[in-house]
């Protein structure tokens, strides 16, 4: 939010109003940043990284002095500039060559970063296959067993999940499967590829998957990193009140996700209970059923 600031036009007033927190965030943008030393590695990568993250991005193709484990006041002015919260940074210099920063925002202010160097890359216009669509949603694999036990990749897949996971959707089709992001972690790398899926004829209704390299492949190593504290990392995933689903009474769901009702019910008379009735049982005249007939009187001329 824009603070100590008035809307004197319609126009000011929608864009504030734009700005301001939602109950309900919505598709979070990243911008996609230039240092001011690039190489050709790094200005290729940029803009591969910014071909799969269309339309929910923002490319700064000049030049910028920054510095982001150092100072980070130009990020975060980027960041109220576009109001993006994810930023990913490019630059090369001797010490680091071949660098790229990932991290994200919370409130305007940096929560999170990890820089990465690129040891091998092939780009989008290297591999000559077909790329899915704009916008289209990967689907993200985690491989590894780092992602699991250190506290940094951890942390560093979840801000891989934030950066490539797309829109939400409520449903997705089988045919709007078409892009698989899959990361390794192995003997200290991180191995970034770029899947296409296709499916294939298979003999009966559910197609064969089979994929095919899309691009862009990074080989990754991690060099420096910084991490928010415990308790800013809980007050940035902190859901307000309104957010929260109501909770309805007598009603659970088991671990497959199956939803389950309890009923209260009055306790049931059984003798008023409704039965299919029988010619056989029902009851006569005389209160004689038709299993036990009454004897007739023998019958008299007076």
């Amino acid at each position: 939010m824009i603070p100590n600031r008035k809307a004197k036009t319609r126009r000011s007033k929608r864009f504030l109003q734009s700005r301001e927190p939602k109950l309900v965030e919505g598709q979070k943008s990243s911008m996609i940043i230039r240092g001011g030393n690039t190489s050709e590695t790094v200005s290729q990568a940029l803009k591969d990284v910014y071909a799969l993250k269309k339309p929910n991005a923002v490319l700064y193709k000049r030049k910028n002095m920054v510095r982001p484990f150092d100072d980070s006041t130009a990020l975060e002015f980027f960041s109220k500039k576009s109001d993006c919260s994810l930023f990913l940074f490019g630059s090369h210099n001797k010490k680091r060559p071949n660098n790229l920063v990932f991290g994200r925002m919370f409130d305007f202010h940096v929560l999170d970063m990890f820089e990465l160097g690129i040891e091998r890359f092939v780009s989008l216009r290297d591999v000559k296959t077909d790329t899915c669509p704009e916008g289209t949603k990967p689907m993200l694999v985690f491989s590894g067993e780092l992602f699991e036990t250190d506290r940094e990749h951890q942390r560093l897949r979840n801000l891989l999940t934030d950066f490539f996971c797309g829109p939400r959707v409520s449903a997705v089709r089988l045919a709007g499967l078409e892009h698989v992001l899959h990361f390794t972690a192995l003997e200290g790398k991180i191995y970034m590829r770029s899947y296409k899926v296709l499916l294939k004829k298979s003999g009966c209704r559910t197609p064969r998957i089979q994929l095919q390299d899309m691009g862009p492949s990074f080989d990754l190593v991690m060099r420096r990193s910084h991490m928010a504290s415990d308790d800013l990392y809980r007050t940035a995933h902190k859901k307000p009140r309104g957010a929260k689903p109501k909770k309805k009474k007598n009603i659970s769901h088991d671990a497959f996700g199956t939803r389950l009702g309890r009923l209260h019910m009055q306790k049931q008379d059984l003798d008023k209970l409704q039965t299919r009735k029988m010619k056989g049982l029902r009851k006569r005249r005389g209160g004689q059923t038709a299993e036990t007939p009454a004897t007739k009187a023998p019958r008299t001329d007076e």
